[in-house]
């Protein structure tokens, strides 16, 4: 190199210093690469905004940060989320938690538990037209109601009628494909619907049926204590790499504050994942799940992805005024806390 200008040599010392740089990153990035835990993680539904913390915190890059590696995929269903766990298809899965409750009941069913809940309250409810004379709950009454086959929320319902003494033999509920739930309503072959709030009465609206026609009767509100939407890990998993599952929640955690703080963006990393999603459609419904589902006074108080035993014994029981127990789970066989982080780490400013 003796012979070349000094303006030669730098350049050469400049490309051998950039080379030895990129092969160091790349280096770096296998060995992180090859340090990951993989992480094939299941939604138990089609994608909605709902499901936008999760795809924040993979873009904003907290579970790399906590060496995951982790893939979405989705289930038609909660049972089908759940079998995938069990068998260790899926690591980790969302689920409806009151779903798992029924699949612990199972004399084979393999020791699935909750690691975090998502849903502090169950978005089941019931969707009706003022038109049609429905205020509130009582006013079913003589009504005919759509319910779409395996619809979830109607699990509860004997338990919702009874305390609300409601007379469920004076309400008419009339099978529908979940395709129809929302047209057969705003065409007004029926009074109501059951549903998700998050779904029906979003999508209700965007097929141009009047805000000020609906009415949102919300499970919750009428006493139901059931949590909604939950995560829950394979057992085997759990055990041999705890610290994968805590990271995980750490990552979602921050997920949901990403989300909370910046809603527009979320809606629109959840719509990208949609086919012909609908960015506005879906800001609308996340600040729905936001304010109903998600950033309640229990989670305002205690932090998110927690549950009060308490609670959800009581939820245990309104599952059991329609499904008939072999061995009634306890709390604990529900949910475990020991991958939550500390309470203060879970607050929502």
């Amino acid at each position: 190199m003796s012979g070349l200008k000094p303006i030669a040599r730098r350049g050469l010392l400049a490309l051998a210093i950039s080379l030895a740089a990129l092969t160091a990153r790349d280096a770096a990035a296998a060995e992180s690469a090859a340090s990951s835990t993989a992480v094939h993680f299941t939604f138990d539904r089609p994608i909605d905004a709902s499901m936008a913390p999760f795809f924040l915190a993979a873009k904003d890059g907290k579970f790399g940060a906590e060496h995951l590696n982790v893939s979405f995929n989705t289930a038609p269903g909660s049972p089908e989320a759940l079998a995938r766990v069990a068998k260790g298809d899926s690591e980790l899965a969302l689920v409806d938690i009151n779903e798992l409750i029924r699949f612990r009941d199972k004399d084979d069913a393999a020791p699935v538990k909750a690691v975090f809940v998502l849903f502090n309250r169950a978005p089941y409810a019931i969707v009706a037209r003022r038109s049609r004379g429905i205020h509130i709950l009582p006013d079913l009454d003589g009504k005919t109601v759509g319910v779409a086959e395996g619809d979830l929320s109607m699990r509860l319902w004997p338990a919702l009628a009874l305390q609300n003494n409601i007379n469920a033999s004076h309400i008419k509920f009339h099978k529908i494909s979940a395709a129809v739930r929302e047209p057969i309503l705003s065409a007004g072959q029926v009074d109501a619907v059951t549903g998700f709030s998050h779904l029906s009465a979003v999508n209700l609206r965007d097929r141009g049926v009047p805000g000020g026609d609906l009415v949102v009767l919300r499970y919750a509100d009428y006493g139901c204590e059931a949590y909604g939407f939950a995560v829950v890990a394979n057992p085997a998993f759990a055990a041999a790499k705890p610290d994968a599952v805590k990271g995980f929640v750490r990552a979602l955690i921050a997920g949901i504050n990403a989300t909370v703080k910046e809603p527009a963006r979320a809606a629109e990393e959840a719509a990208g994942r949609i086919e012909d999603g609908d960015r506005e459609l879906e800001l609308e419904r996340l600040r729905t799940v936001l304010v109903d589902n998600i950033l309640t006074d229990e989670v305002r108080r205690n932090g998110l992805g927690g549950i009060d035993p308490a609670r959800l014994e009581r939820s245990i029981d309104q599952i059991a005024k329609d499904f008939k127990f072999r061995r009634r789970p306890a709390a604990d066989d529900i949910f475990d806390d020991r991958f939550l982080p500390p309470v203060e780490s879970r607050l929502i400013n």
